[in-house]
């Protein structure tokens, strides 16, 4: 989870796309909304969604294997829903775990 965790921040970062960190180690309120904003096709089949997760907004777009794939196809900024070019103010928001 950390190493997908660093790798979805070193994109962000190095793309400098702007996000916001939500820690659900430390933050019942935060590990609640995800798993409440985790649409139920989406959710795994026993257990709770694990992070990374990313949301636009309050709008999910997936988990790290959809970030993956969208990479490896180029197809970052399109599965982000981001319309504004790189360096532009965007509201994604990163959930995971702050170690």
């Amino acid at each position: 989870i950390k190493k997908q965790q660093q790798d979805v921040l070193g994109f962000l970062e190095a793309n400098k796309i702007e996000f916001e960190e939500k820690d659900i180690a430390a933050n019942e309120e935060n590990r609640k909304w995800m798993r409440e904003n985790v649409p139920e096709d989406r959710r795994p089949a026993s257990g709770n969604p694990l992070p990374p997760r990313l949301f636009n907004d309050s709008r999910y777009l997936g988990d790290y294997e959809a970030f993956f794939e969208a990479r490896e196809n180029n197809a970052v900024y399109a599965f982000l829903g981001l319309t504004a070019p790189p360096g532009s103010k965007v509201s994604v928001y990163l959930y995971h775990n702050l170690y």
